[in-house]
């Protein structure tokens, strides 16, 4: 099975706290490499998205629709990971994940923030894995060697989303072999705060005491929304699909694709849009998942299955395993990969319902209405 055997070196399933994959900071965080492999300066070198390099947090679009509420209540995670990924009936496998469970003490930057701090980030690739890996290990780079990091979060992220795109392009731009596109969702734990980015249609669901909350919204060419923006930057949608030819609305790479991405930009986005939350004692897990987990999976459906694994081992490495093998069973039929992230150490509590404290039951002329009712029916 590939999906065993890990993908590019950056994700290895059986990914936890205890032994997670490699990760792309782990090497050293002050360095990045050209195109070439050479070493170099993160901090001099980085390719700034000049719209957004003097921009305050204030500026990013931040779709208000997408905020969850806050909750009051002093409550402090204990983030634990895991993940699993599978090619699934596909030929070739183009879905990369990372877990990182100390995103800033890994690059030496300790005490930066009270709590946890953790990255988390799956990758879907589509006409090739190139910019898949490419966005898997530069996008967090991008993020914590930001100045701005971890104060203005929510800039900070949105930036490394374009800087990103921006990159690869450069990379196309020498080599066209590396020409491929891929969505993105990361979700960072920074204390408390619970930040996901999304661009594109995988999917981030947060339960929250057994009710699943979507922490990201499937970009579809499709959705009205992406549609009227599509239409705006001369693009179409044509059979669900934009331009005829992808089947999101937004996601990074793609630059060598006609008519989708341009320096003035195009109908086809590389900006995340952002959802944030306090998190809070009733605030169990996370999933974050590439489209064939949710092509097979409700939110809510993912949330309850993903719950009652975890009531019965509590590890999100067999969690994840078992959302991406419960999806083979129901026949997606695309590459498989999923991310657990538990916010406490002991496994979700059973929610028993209260008893109603007034036995309702029929009376003999409520029956008697009913029989006739259904009576009236059979005839």
């Amino acid at each position: 099975m590939e999906g065993s055997k890990g993908f590019g070196g950056i994700g290895e399933n059986g990914s936890s706290s205890e032994g997670r994959p490699p990760n792309p900071l782990a090497a050293g965080c002050r360095q990045c490499y050209t195109i070439d492999n050479a070493p170099v300066s993160c901090k001099k070198t980085l390719v700034r998205h000049q719209s957004l390099v003097k921009t305050r947090t204030s500026d990013i679009s931040v779709e208000p629709e997408l905020t969850v509420q806050n909750h009051t209540g002093d409550f402090t995670p204990i983030v634990r990971s895991g993940a699993w990924a599978d090619i699934g009936f596909r030929s070739s496998m183009e879905d990369v994940y990372t877990c990182i469970d100390n995103f800033l003490g890994d690059c030496g930057l300790n005490n930066v923030v009270d709590g946890p701090n953790a990255f988390y980030a799956v990758f879907d690739g589509h006409g090739g894995k190139h910019a898949a890996d490419f966005a898997c290990y530069h996008l967090p780079k991008f993020i914590v060697e930001d100045e701005d990091f971890p104060t203005e979060i929510e800039r900070v992220v949105a930036s490394a989303f374009l800087q990103t795109d921006t990159a690869f392009a450069e990379a196309c731009s020498l080599d066209a072999a590396l020409a491929s596109g891929t969505t993105a969702l990361a979700a960072l734990v920074i204390g408390r705060l619970l930040v996901v980015a999304n661009a594109g249609d995988c999917r981030a669901v947060l339960c929250r005491r057994g009710k699943a909350i979507e922490m990201s919204r499937d970009h579809k060419p499709i959705c009205n929304k992406e549609r009227k923006r599509i239409e705006a930057s001369g693009g179409q949608v044509s059979d669900g699909y934009l331009n005829g030819i992808l089947n999101v609305a937004r996601a990074l790479g793609d630059w060598h694709l006609e008519g989708m991405k341009g320096t003035d930009g195009g109908p086809l986005s590389a900006e995340p849009e952002l959802m944030t939350t306090q998190l809070t004692e009733e605030d169990e897990f996370l999933i974050i998942g590439c489209d064939g987990i949710w092509d097979v999976f409700r939110s809510q459906n993912a949330v309850d299955f993903a719950r009652r694994r975890l009531q019965e081992h509590n590890d999100p490495v067999m969690c994840s395993k078992d959302l991406v093998d419960e999806a083979l069973k129901r026949k997606s039929g695309d590459n498989l990969a999923a991310v657990v992230v538990c916010f406490r150490s002991e496994a979700p509590p059973n929610l028993v319902a209260p008893r109603a404290r007034v036995q309702r039951s029929f009376s003999a002329e409520g029956l008697r209405e009913l029989q006739s009712f259904l009576n009236s029916l059979a005839n």
